[in-house]
């Protein structure tokens, strides 16, 4: 709970303490066990009293009712006073003791029987949002197989090495993050990221702690420790930051706050005023259900209730959400700026197009320019051979590189070189090569005997998500740029296909900062990247977003929200939670202000008594906790309306200074 509310501990939940003391049910949580107690001795008390019995005895159950609730929010009261903290416990505690005082003591009872089930239901709503982040970390299983010794060895996790090497079999989870070494499967990974559809996985791909294997038997080398895995960092990422609190969380605070003593020293003038001009115990009974009517816990706690619920629905959505503040944030977003390379794009070059002259066919083309790429690690040299697997390669001889220009040597006995134009001459290709350029691919020539024989276009393709994602974020309402360090013809061509408003081409990592900055005049902007060079533009922004972030953990530590698999489609859907959550948040606010402005006066003019406004307060803070857990719901991802454009407007081009 807030500060403003000032009832509760002031010791944090964290780690395995918080988890040990964690309720799972509604009678495992302390304060409503002791609202149970308070509430079945005050009926008890009432109906002694009602039956004719001794009073003393219905003085004695109300009594001890009275001790029952008080117990869950005195002690914590009087421990802040003593660090010279006042809240909300204040107004209780001081607002118990004057009914006692008057004789109200079934009154008092009241007030602390309510008042133990609002803090009650608050703590297990907290607690199952809390547990909902946390249950992340139970699908590591039990048991892990390793390799010891040409011997397989059933271990705990907690007992894996970096460089120990996992069997994981068919339908099992993988204990720790890896690489696969040897083996072919299809990874569930939808429990982690969201992912609703199987990653292929084969050697030397990374793989995650949680994973499902699907049918292949795979040898996975550790190299990380159960206790440092991708789950327990998203874990620990999260819980850090669940303390930073949004625009709104700060608003209500900073009403809450003075609200708390401006109260008590209001409740002082009416019972002092009102003594010298009329009867003093009306006016101190008036003066005390002032002091509740006006207490601002339901406005101290509507934010963080409907936080942790939001943020908690969003690690189900595969969206790693860095607290109030970026959660606030997020709701309030209205330009988002998109990276291309490893965002908008997959980061994969690929073969889209070869043309051929002189009678050459595109297999030989392809054939020769593998042939000189094979012992390369370039992207373009992956892409080429990509382009050619299956078939047989035989690597070229003799082969030289020529620094910025292309590679040379010989294949099958002739002279072969590829490179790019103008280093090669694409005579009768020259269109071709001139289209493909302007398509936005990277076109490469190849020679053979003195004589150019093809032309390869190579180039990094959108996601085949990307336009459906740009679509939704306009029907959203969001202006749309692309931010990328890439040449103007390939940016232009890409965020034409997919429907981008404006391109910002040739940046440099700090380039990306300026226009972020420059963007964020106009509107609240989230810059979208995956790697190093976007850590600046991620920074600047008014919210950093990470794309693919189970494997990044430099987007990890800059941004704000993380999308923790690698489908674009979680992008519109995180902003539409987001925004749900933040008008739920205002919605809480709304209603707990008003709460106050209503009964305050009702309080000081009589027309309501201590425990009708007890009464009315308390449901009131009920309804407000149930309104901040709906944030918590979180939907499936929508399916894009049949006949929606795929890329509905045109580019306009920004050059970069």
């Amino acid at each position: 709970m807030s500060d403003a509310c000032g009832c509760g501990s002031d010791e944090p939940r964290t780690g395995e303490d918080a988890e040990e003391r964690e309720p799972e049910r509604l009678w495992e949580v302390t304060e409503l066990r002791f609202a149970a107690i308070a509430g079945v001795l005050l009926i008890a008390g009432y109906a002694a009293e009602w039956s004719g019995a001794a009073p003393m005895l219905a003085l004695a159950l109300k009594a001890l009712a009275l001790l029952a609730g008080a117990y869950t929010f005195v002690p914590s009261t009087l421990k802040r006073l003593v660090q010279g903290k006042i809240g909300v416990g204040t107004l209780m505690t001081i607002a118990a003791v004057g009914a006692v005082i008057l004789g109200e003591v079934g009154e008092a009872a009241m007030l602390a029987f309510l008042y133990s089930i609002s803090e009650g239901l608050e703590e297990y709503s907290l607690a199952r949002t809390r547990r909902g982040l946390r249950a992340l970390l139970s699908l590591v299983p039990d048991e892990a197989t390793v390799l010891r010794e040409g011997t397989e060895v059933v271990v705990p996790p907690s007992a894996l090495r970096v460089g120990d090497r996992m069997v994981v079999k068919p339908g099992e989870r993988i204990a720790t993050d890896g690489v696969i070494r040897t083996g072919r499967t299809a990874l569930d990974t939808s429990a982690i990221t969201g992912e609703s559809v199987p990653v292929e996985a084969g050697p030397g791909n990374e793989v995650f702690a949680g994973s499902i294997n699907g049918t292949g038997v795979l040898e996975v080398e550790v190299t990380t420790t159960a206790e440092d895995n991708s789950l327990a960092r998203i874990v620990r990422i999260v819980e850090a930051e669940q303390s930073r609190k949004g625009a709104t969380q700060r608003l209500a605070d900073r009403i809450a706050k003075p609200l708390v003593p401006g109260v008590m020293i209001a409740a002082a003038l009416i019972a002092g005023l009102g003594s010298l001009f009329g009867d003093p115990a009306t006016w101190i009974e008036r003066a005390l259900v002032v002091l509740v009517a006006a207490s601002p816990c339901a406005l101290a706690i509507s934010i963080p209730v409907t936080v942790v619920a939001a943020i908690g629905a969003a690690s189900k959505l595969g969206v790693l959400v860095k607290g109030g503040a970026a959660l606030e944030a997020l709701g309030r977003v209205r330009g988002v700026a998109l990276d291309k390379t490893g965002t908008l794009t997959r980061n994969q070059p690929t073969v889209v197009d070869v043309a051929t002259t002189d009678g050459a066919s595109r297999e030989r083309v392809l054939g020769v320019a593998a042939a000189l790429e094979a012992r390369s690690e370039h992207p373009l040299a992956r892409a080429i051979l990509a382009a050619v697997d299956g078939e047989s390669i035989a690597a070229a001889t003799d082969v030289e590189a020529v620094t910025g220009a292309g590679l040379t040597g010989q294949v099958d006995g002739r002279t072969a070189r590829l490179g790019r134009p103008g280093w090669l001459e694409p005579g009768p290709l020259a269109a071709d090569v001139q289209r493909m350029q302007h398509a936005g691919s990277t076109a490469v020539l190849v020679e053979e005997d003195g004589r150019v024989i093809g032309a390869i276009a190579v180039r990094d393709e959108l996601r085949p998500e990307a336009a459906e994602v740009i679509t939704r974020l306009h029907s959203g309402g969001y202006h749309v740029a692309m931010l990328t360090g890439d040449n103007h013809a390939t940016a232009t061509a890409l965020a034409a296909e997919a429907g981008i408003d404006s391109v910002h081409a040739k940046l440099r990592p700090e380039d990306k900062a300026r226009i972020i900055s420059e963007l964020s005049g106009q509107r609240s902007m989230a810059m979208v990247g995956d790697g190093v060079n976007d850590a600046p533009a991620l920074a600047t922004a008014d919210l950093g977003i990470a794309m693919g972030a189970m494997g990044t953990d430099v987007a990890i530590e800059t941004a704000d929200v993380a999308l923790m698999g690698e489908d674009l489609r979680h992008l519109p859907h995180t902003l539409d939670h987001a925004r749900r959550a933040r008008r739920i948040m205002l919605q809480n606010v709304g209603l707990s202000l008003a709460i106050i402005t209503v009964l305050m006066p009702l309080a000081l003019f009589g027309v309501l008594g201590l425990a009708a406004v007890v009464l009315v307060h308390e449901v009131a803070e009920v309804v407000v906790i149930a309104n901040g857990v709906r944030a918590g719901r979180a939907k499936p991802l929508p399916t894009l309306p049949s006949g929606t454009p795929t890329a509905a407007r045109p580019a306009t081009v920004g050059a970069s200074s």
